[in-house]
């Protein structure tokens, strides 16, 4: 079953990535408003394996009119009780407030309970990323709970994270909003 599909959405696409997308990527984690969430940018070679499959999770490039925008993971959870998927993205400042994240996730997404089979989707962005959130909502992933100090910062202080799902039936139909 395919792991890394190309998906399409107006001008924006999530992608396999290739080797050259690495220094791109590593570029774009290095960002202040990256940085912010995701902490220092991990070495090429774990971003490598990420994007050329060497490890559990699948990392796929975001682009918006063929311009890498960013990157949009998931990982699996198999085991027939449990399974599920869960997501994450980061994008450049450039494209961040312009439906790009939103859009890529519901592509992802809508992949991920369709030929993947996911009956579930969870993501768990910062408590405090307010951005993030409004985005996962308008996707249509809700609200599950707070994780305290789930997360250690860039600033090596713990923080919340906030734990949202999105059910198979809860998924929208529209394809996402247009990038301007």
């Amino acid at each position: 079953m395919e792991l890394r599909p190309v998906l399409v959405a107006g001008e924006v696409a999530v992608r396999p990535g290739v080797d050259d997308d690495v220094a791109r990527l590593r570029a774009i984690l290095a960002e202040p408003s990256v940085v912010r969430w995701w902490g220092q940018p991990p070495p090429v070679a774990e971003i490598r394996g990420d994007l050329l499959g060497d490890t559990g999770t699948v990392l796929l490039v975001v682009t918006v009119a063929g311009e890498v925008a960013g990157g949009i993971q998931y990982s699996e959870e198999n085991d027939p009780r449990y399974r599920h998927a869960g997501i994450d993205v980061f994008l450049g400042g450039r494209f961040q407030d312009r439906g790009v994240g939103t859009t890529a996730i519901l592509l992802l997404a809508r992949f991920l309970v369709g030929p993947r089979g996911h009956h579930r989707l969870t993501i768990d962005p910062a408590a405090d990323n307010c951005r993030a959130i409004r985005c996962y909502e308008k996707v249509g992933f809700r609200r599950v709970g707070v994780l305290r100090q789930y997360e250690i910062g860039p600033a090596g202080t713990p923080h919340d994270g906030l734990l949202m799902d999105l059910l198979r039936d809860e998924l929208p139909i529209t394809p996402g909003p247009a990038v301007g």
